[in-house]
């Protein structure tokens, strides 16, 4: 509060008691008031009310120009259960884990060590599986003008409610306003155009680890809706539509990997309907995940063929082998630090973060725990001596010996912080030779020798990888639910549940059905039609007396037929029928 408002709000509450006062205080910038005397708050009213008044209209003007956005104090323990207040509660885990913290501009964070160690774990396997498929890496421009961003029409209209604009240099407006990318097709296809000439420039693969500004939205949160992010983008180039359709599932392999083998998270690989595509692409893949407790999908990543139609806006052409001129086909794909938000949502409890050992920046914590007759020293030696054992043994182990902590507050903060083993270390164990290992996951405590120590902890975190992918599957399946008819959607809609229901793949019954659903929760929308089908018998209807003359289920749906309209289904297609995620 301005110094002259704690002034005059002083002189109002020594008012109430009539007291002799003097007021020597600047209330404007052009207006000073001196009063001298003995007076009544009656009779200086007029003057409170004018103070008051300038007081609400700063403080409005100050609310109004600022950005409202939760920020949470680190502290030990979590305010908020998960099951009962799902956004308070992610909140304050990420920040109390110390993944992020909160920076003065809405919708940016900072990504703390924490976080980056997952996020290097993860960038460590992709580069390595990409470059054995020859894709190099590559570093474009952050701006794009905005003659080149406008290019492809239906691309940028896709975009154009996010992207951020610099205008200014310094005092002076900018002749030409640049764009900052939201991602980089436009960036790039210029050049692409420019270095590939005949077949022998085929394949073209190059990959970029940036940062993206996409701006437009309300309700950030740290991970999931970001103004700007951390991602790898891929862009590649073939001669033939069969490499590129090849490449994409490559692609949406290494996705499924990030999330099932690294963040022990169940995704569902498939393709998206024409209305959930990449904007000006030909079709697109992704890996969706599912939150069960707030009963959402999320897109987890997404590897999308972008047919000819770029190749086309940017002349990308090359003589093929027979001498004739003809356009590249083209895909894009990438993943971003959202995988690490789904993670925090999946595996998360109400002691905080639940970290898979696999991307864990500490697999195993040591705690001591003297007594008050005990050899502290001895145990801090042994706590050491276990640390260096474990780290030659390839573990990522350290040890927290800091005196002014108890060892109870040491377990919580690690259990905060997500450490996936706690292993303890006091007298009895010193004299039986042994330490006492905690898993973060269950629990589940037991008394390793030491001599086993290395081969006993690898079968652990080998086993809390497996659980917390299991536990994840469990209730991933448990929220799926096959439905016939509208009123079973709803109420599957209603309880949370991820939908499959058959689906006609008609863009106008995907509208239909998300302007139907919009009081209901929010409105639902279509993840993707799943690689992996059930059969369905011959003979089977849907919806109508026509016969389906379809075996498989080829689609992810969110709706079905409603009053308006009435669909024959030529074959029987399955959707994902869920929330888009806040």
């Amino acid at each position: 509060m301005p110094t002259q408002f704690k002034d005059a709000l002083s002189l109002i509450k020594r008012s109430e008691f009539a007291h002799p006062f003097l007021i020597s205080s600047v209330l404007s910038s052009e207006i000073t008031a001196v009063i001298v005397g003995f007076a009544s708050f009656t009779s200086l009213l007029p003057a409170f009310r004018w103070v008051a008044s300038q007081h609400r209209m700063a403080t409005t003007s100050s609310k109004n120009a600022r950005k409202k956005e939760v920020k949470k104090e680190t502290g030990l323990g979590l305010t908020y259960k998960k099951d009962e207040n799902f956004g308070e509660w992610y909140s304050e885990v990420v920040v109390n884990s110390e993944m992020i913290e909160y920076y003065d501009i809405s919708g940016c964070y900072i990504l703390r060590p924490w976080t980056m160690a997952i996020w290097e774990t993860l960038e460590a396997f992709f580069d390595l599986e990409i470059k054995k498929m020859n894709v190099k890496n590559a570093y474009f421009p952050l701006f794009v003008t905005e003659n080149v961003l406008q290019k492809e029409k239906d691309h940028i209209e896709g975009f154009a409610p996010e992207v951020a604009w610099v205008t200014k240099s310094g005092q002076s407006d900018l002749e030409i306003p640049i764009a900052i990318r939201p991602t980089s097709e436009t960036v790039m296809y210029p050049y692409f155009s420019k270095w590939i000439r005949g077949h022998r420039d085929l394949p073209l693969k190059l990959n970029q680890w940036c940062n993206v500004v996409r701006w437009e939205f309300s309700h950030p949160t740290p991970f999931i809706r970001s103004r700007e992010f951390l991602w790898q983008e891929g862009h590649t180039a073939f001669a033939t539509k069969e490499e590129a359709d090849k490449e994409v599932l490559e692609i949406l392999e290494l996705y499924r990997r990030i999330y099932e083998e690294y963040l022990a998270i169940p995704v569902i690989k498939g393709k998206k309907s024409e209305l959930e595509k990449f904007a000006g692409g030909f079709y697109t893949t992704s890996v969706e995940a599912f939150i069960p407790n707030t009963g959402r999908g999320i897109q987890g990543a997404t590897s999308h063929c972008l047919g000819q139609n770029f190749a086309k806006m940017f002349e990308i052409d090359f003589e093929n082998e027979k001498g004739e001129k003809a356009k590249v086909w083209q895909n894009s794909w990438a993943y971003s630090t959202r995988t690490i938000g789904v993670m925090v949502m999946v595996h998360g409890d109400d002691k905080g973060l639940l970290l898979p050992p696999k991307v864990a920046a500490v697999q195993v914590i040591v705690v001591p725990v003297p007594y008050k007759d005990a050899d502290t020293q001895a145990i801090f030696a042994a706590c050491s001596s276990t640390v260096q054992t474990l780290q030659a043994a390839g573990f990522k182990a350290e040890h927290d010996l800091r005196e002014n902590y108890s060892p109870g507050w040491k377990y919580s903060h690690w259990e905060m912080k997500g450490v996936p083993l706690r292993i303890e270390i006091g007298p009895k164990d010193l004299a039986n030779n042994q330490v006492r290992v905690v898993r973060r996951d269950n629990g589940v405590k037991a008394d390793i020798p030491v001599a086993s120590l290395v081969e006993k902890i690898k079968d652990i975190l080998i086993s809390i990888q497996e659980n917390l992918f299991n536990t994840a599957k469990q209730k991933r399946d448990a929220s799926v639910k096959v439905v016939q008819t509208w009123d079973e959607f709803i109420a599957a809609l209603n309880d949370k549940k991820m939908i499959l229901a058959p689906w006609c793949d008609e863009e106008e019954v995907e509208k239909d059905v998300k302007t139907r659903t919009k009081g209901e929760l929010g409105a639902a929308k279509t993840l993707c039609t799943p690689f992996d089908q059930p059969r369905l018998p011959e003979g089977n209807s849907n919806f109508c007396s026509s016969l389906l003359q379809s075996h498989n289920f080829n689609d992810l749906i969110d709706h079905f037929v409603s009053s308006d309209f009435f669909y024959r289904f030529i074959c029987l297609k399955i959707f994902f029928f869920v929330f888009k995620i806040f």
